[in-house]
C-alpha cells in the first residue's frame, strides 16, 4: 500500500524574489519596459503571474525593483572602496572610479532607466514607482557620504543630503551624456568629473584649516 503524499515543499519567499528579479532583468533587457509582460517574467522565473503581483505589486515596481538591484550592487562596490581606504584622496578616487566603471559597463540600465523615467511622465503608478526607487538611493548615497566624513574626519561644504543628491543627479547626466557620446564621456572623463564635484564640496573646509 502505498504512503501518503510526499509534501511539496514551498519555495522561501527570498529565493521567489530573487528569482523573479533575475528573470525580470533578463526580460527588460531584451524586450524593454514597454514591451515586456509580466508573464513573460513568471515563466522564466518558473512561477506563476502571480507571484508577481504578491512580491512587487505590479509591473512597475518589479521594474523599480530590477533598477534598485543593480544601484544595490553598485553602491555595495563603493563602499567596499570606502572600507579600503586610508585617505579621503583614495576614498573619493576609488568611488568615483567604482562609479566610472558601472555606467560604462552596464549601459543596458542606462537605457532601461531613461526608458522608465520618460513612461513616468505619462503614468501615474509608474510615477510613483520611480519615486520611491530614486528618494531609496539618494538615501543610500546620503549614508555613503556620511560614512566618508565620519571615517576620514572630512568636512563638506554642505549637508551629506546636498551632497549626495547633487551627486545622484550627476550620475544620472554621465550616465545619459555616455549613452550619447561614448567615445568622448568615456569611463576617465566620468571618474574625472565626479573627482572634481567630490572636491568642490570639500574644497572649502580644507581652505579653512590651512593655517
Amino acid at each position: 500500500m502505498d504512503g501518503p503524499p510526499e509534501p511539496i515543499s514551498r519555495v522561501p519567499r527570498a529565493q521567489v524574489r530573487r528569482r523573479l528579479l533575475a528573470a525580470a532583468a533578463r526580460v527588460f533587457a531584451e524586450h524593454g519596459y514597454a514591451e515586456s509582460r509580466l508573464d513573460d517574467v513568471a515563466r522564466a522565473a518558473g512561477f506563476t503571474k502571480g507571484a508577481v503581483y504578491s512580491n512587487f505589486g505590479g509591473k512597475q515596481d518589479l521594474f523599480a525593483a530590477v533598477l534598485g538591484d543593480r544601484s544595490v550592487h553598485g553602491f555595495a562596490s563603493a563602499a567596499a572602496d570606502l572600507e579600503r581606504s586610508e585617505a579621503p584622496e583614495d576614498a573619493v578616487a576609488g568611488i568615483a572610479r567604482t562609479i566610472a566603471r558601472l555606467l560604462t559597463e552596464d549601459t543596458q540600465r542606462g537605457r532601461l532607466g531613461l526608458e522608465f523615467a520618460a513612461h513616468a511622465t505619462r503614468h501615474g503608478p509608474t510615477a510613483g514607482a520611480m519615486t520611491r526607487m530614486r528618494r531609496t538611493q539618494r538615501e543610500t548615497v546620503t549614508a555613503l557620504v556620511t560614512e566618508l566624513t565620519e571615517r576620514h574626519g572630512v568636512r563638506l561644504t554642505a549637508s551629506p543630503e546636498t551632497v549626495a543628491l547633487a551627486l545622484h543627479c550627476l550620475t544620472n547626466g554621465l550616465s545619459m551624456e555616455h549613452l550619447a557620446d561614448p567615445e568622448a564621456v568615456d569611463a576617465l572623463a566620468i571618474e574625472d568629473t565626479l573627482i572634481a564635484t567630490l572636491a568642490g564640496f570639500t574644497a572649502r573646509a580644507e581652505h579653512e584649516e590651512t593655517p
